[in-house]
């Protein structure tokens, strides 16, 4: 089943928390419109920067097999392992984008489709959340590391071990 990362963005100027309807799920996979048209795929996700980049070393490639006379298959070839890296890392490349533009990961889901995840994301969020007339905890709790009384023996034994010498 797939999985999808769940993000929200930062509020908008007239939000003091952001609106549930503007999260973003985003599916792990391969992508196969970003393998197949992997520019234009860019460009809708309005993915700038990843755009940019694709297409300097898209170019850098291209320039380099045909300055070092490379054949034609291994030019194909090296465009089609492009566009399988695009296609593959297309949730990645989301992601990295989103986490610039300061939008939070809220967590991951999992679920036949993007309304699937959707359902089983809002239906555990709504019931994490406190009730309408309760007042949130004041700090988050924070838990003591274990003592350790004494110091320790040449007999500890980690584990569910029998004690040293001791009868089975």
């Amino acid at each position: 089943m797939p999985t999808f990362t769940v993000h929200e963005p930062p509020p908008l100027k007239s939000e003091s928390v952001t609106s549930p309807e503007r999260f973003v799920f985003v599916r792990d996979g391969f992508y196969f419109w970003a393998f197949v048209l992997a520019p234009l795929w860019l460009l809708v996700r309005k993915l700038w920067l990843a755009f940019v980049i694709y297409v300097v070393v898209t170019i850098a490639v291209a320039v380099s097999f045909k300055f070092a006379g490379a054949p034609s298959y291994v030019q194909t070839t090296a465009a089609l392992v492009i566009a399988l890296l695009v296609g593959f890392e297309a949730s990645t490349i989301r992601r990295w984008t989103l986490t610039r533009r300061r939008w939070k990961t809220l967590g991951f889901v999992v679920g036949e489709d993007a309304e699937l995840a959707e359902r089983r994301f809002y239906a555990a969020w709504t019931d994490r959340a406190p009730p309408a007339g309760d007042k949130p905890p004041a700090a988050e709790q924070t838990f003591a590391t274990p003592l350790r009384r004494g110091a320790p023996s040449a007999s500890d034994v980690i584990g569910l071990f029998p004690e040293p010498g001791a009868s089975r």
